[in-house]
């Protein structure tokens, strides 16, 4: 599951080798912290959150497939 959003989000960042995914795995949820570079801050939220909206979607979608539950949080 960590691959597949680190995937996502290095595909949309200006500098890929700046983003880190910090799990924290829990008996049902895993909380995915994200940090990143200033720059690329703007453009992962998107406008009104609509791109970490969309990258949400794909993680808990991903992670009910496998019977858990997944958040995505941005960390500054």
């Amino acid at each position: 599951m960590r691959e597949f959003v680190e995937q996502i989000l290095r595909a949309l960042a200006d500098h890929p080798g700046d983003i880190r995914l910090a799990e924290l795995a829990g008996e049902q949820t895993t909380v995915f912290e994200l940090r990143c570079h200033k720059e690329d801050l703007g453009k992962l939220i998107g406008k009104s959150g609509r791109t970490v909206g969309a990258v949400r979607v794909l993680l808990s979608a991903f992670a009910a497939k496998n019977g858990r539950r997944a958040m995505l949080e941005i960390v500054e």
